[in-house]
């Protein structure tokens, strides 16, 4: 059984005078100061109750008897029906539900935890100090507006509030939150199509190194992600005999291994590849486990991190090619000013959109193509198929014959077969009509 009592006040510093044991007085602790003892009083009522056999102390946030005990009766009632209860609830904020995430992603590995910063350095700059049960819809608004403002796109805000639902999610789960607020998205704009064609890969493959010309054959083959799945591959995962390359478990986004074919094409290269890692390994006197390792200057032998500057210049070189003198200089001029046209709009990452558009195109079953890909589900892998033009155009010419009067004169065939007849042993012609009757 719980009750509700008002804290008396220490007798500190005003030197209050020490209430003695047993005052007996009815206003004494429901009124600021006891009139027999001169004790006082908090004006706030607080609740003492029993949860598991433990008992509780919590403040009511009320100056007002009967709120008081509609208070400590809601919790007597959800100690009963077995609810959670949690008394620090309106006192927990953001800090300490933003700590519980970074707990979460990094002792169960569900998101990457660099990226995840990115995401709550962000939420931290607005919401910190706030209490997390006040969090809600209009709080929202304003965090959207504020990134609106600062130039964010719609699809990085709509991350950054993927990120806060979990946060809210995982604190109600964990008994910090009594009720999840409603997170509005935002509408995002239509998902990237860029993709190369076979003559714009080649022109850009043209102006890279040789080891990096290998990297985005490869991309450009499997749709395999640049960074994390083809400039990560060790020697050991090749497999020149077996004409195989795999990845394997937990280095992937979805962190299932994978296994492709290589095409003849791709065994030369990466032979080729492999000889310019054992020259180095013989020139440096160590072991090199990479496939793509710098193959010279200061960070001669350690994997290549990135190649943006040299991917730059490459779009840069394939546009200008064929071209010289002032007309060299003059198209040098309009790229400068308008750095995001042709080519040079162009990421590594369109070459898994490359890879899907190619592979479906050619008949590979959509199911295999994932595999080959990564892709887990067919909504993404949707989206990373794109339809051109020129698959627009292809479309429109299997299309031709199939309307009244584009067939072709030598594809026509007659409605119907006309009457067979057979001779008699008298010379004369009858019809046949078993033949002439429909099948039905």
């Amino acid at each position: 059984m719980g009750y509700i009592y008002r804290p008396k006040l220490k007798s500190s510093g005003s030197r209050l005078p020490e209430c003695p044991a047993g005052c007996r007085d009815p206003r004494h602790g429901r009124e600021d100061m006891c009139p027999a003892c001169g004790a006082r009083f908090s004006k706030t009522w607080w609740a003492k109750y029993y949860a598991n056999g433990a008992p509780t102390r919590e403040s009511t946030g009320t100056e007002h008897e009967a709120e008081a005990r509609r208070f400590l009766k809601t919790r007597e009632g959800q100690v009963a029906t077995g609810q959670q209860v949690s008394p620090r609830v309106d006192r927990i904020r953001y800090e300490e539900a933003a700590e519980d995430l970074r707990a979460h992603y990094q002792t169960t590995g569900e998101r990457d935890l660099v990226e995840a910063g990115w995401r709550l350095t962000h939420l931290d700059a607005f919401f910190r100090t706030k209490r997390l049960g006040s969090i809600g819809p209009a709080d929202s608004t304003r965090y959207v507006a504020g990134r609106q403002t600062a130039g964010a796109a719609n699809g990085t805000i709509n991350r950054e509030l993927a990120v806060l639902g979990r946060m809210l999610r995982l604190a109600y789960e964990n008994g910090k939150l009594l009720r999840l607020p409603i997170l509005r998205k935002l509408k995002e704009s239509q998902p990237r199509q860029g993709f190369f064609e076979r003559s714009q890969f080649e022109a850009v493959k043209r102006n890279l190194r040789p080891d990096l010309q290998v990297a985005v054959s490869i991309a450009y083959a499997f749709g395999w992600r640049m960074q994390s799945e083809v400039l990560t591959l060790q020697r050991e995962q090749v497999n020149l005999g077996a004409c195989t390359v795999r990845l394997e478990p937990g280095t992937t986004k979805n962190d299932e291994g994978r296994i492709v074919y290589l095409t003849p094409e791709l065994v030369e290269m990466l032979q080729a590849q492999d000889e310019r890692v054992l020259l180095l390994e013989m020139t440096t006197g160590r072991k090199i486990p990479h496939l793509f390792p710098y193959l010279d200057g200061e960070h001669e032998g350690e994997r290549i991190q990135d190649f943006r500057k040299a991917w730059k210049t490459a779009c840069l070189e394939a546009m200008l090619e064929d071209l010289e003198g002032e007309e060299r200089e003059k198209r040098m001029a309009e790229l400068a000013a308008d750095p995001k046209q042709g080519l040079l709009k162009m990421l590594r990452h369109d070459f898994r959109r490359t890879a899907v558009r190619n592979m479906v195109n050619r008949g590979v079953p959509e199911r295999v193509a994932m595999k080959i890909t990564g892709h887990k589900t067919r909504a993404v892998f949707d989206r990373y198929h794109i339809v051109s033009p020129g698959d627009l155009q292809e479309a429109a010419k299997k299309l031709t014959g199939t309307f009244s009067g584009t067939l072709a004169e030598k594809n026509r065939r007659p409605l119907s077969e006309p009457p067979v007849f057979v001779g008699g042993a008298d010379g004369t012609r009858t019809r046949d009509l078993r033949r002439d009757r429909p099948a039905f």
